[in-house]
């Protein structure tokens, strides 16, 4: 399965600019990834942000398979979205979110990775 990942607020708190905190997504997106899947980081990071967005993958040894893009999709869509089976953002609707007092500047909702990972058991996207 093809799954698109936004970044802030998603692998990261909101910090923009800067990288964020962890909030757990390493070890579920690593599961994905040893569970077959195929990650495309989907974010409105840019220019430089991007690469800092990019390197955090590589830094945590989460290989990406697209940035921004599907690399197969050129053949079947000039679409500018990527296609993905799955998208996990935490601006989708229904995607579960939490805010920790525990970690500063932690205003803005985040993704709740423990969550997310008992809906990708559940949906037989990883194994347990």
């Amino acid at each position: 399965m093809v799954i698109a990942i936004d970044f802030d607020g998603t692998c990261v708190t909101h910090e923009f600019p800067r990288l964020g905190k962890d909030i757990g997504a390493v070890p579920v997106l690593k599961e994905l990834v040893n569970n077959g899947h195929q990650l495309i980081l989907f974010t409105m990071r840019s220019e430089k942000y991007l690469t800092d967005a990019v390197n955090w993958f590589k830094k945590n040894e989460i290989p990406l398979y697209g940035i921004q893009t599907n690399p197969t999709q050129s053949r079947w869509t000039k679409s500018p979205k990527a296609y993905a089976e799955l998208y996990i953002d935490d601006a989708a609707l229904g995607c579960p979110l939490l805010i920790d007092a525990g970690i500063e500047n932690s205003g803005r909702p985040y993704v709740d990775w423990k969550v997310v990972r008992e809906i990708l058991i559940n949906g037989k996207i990883i194994t347990a």
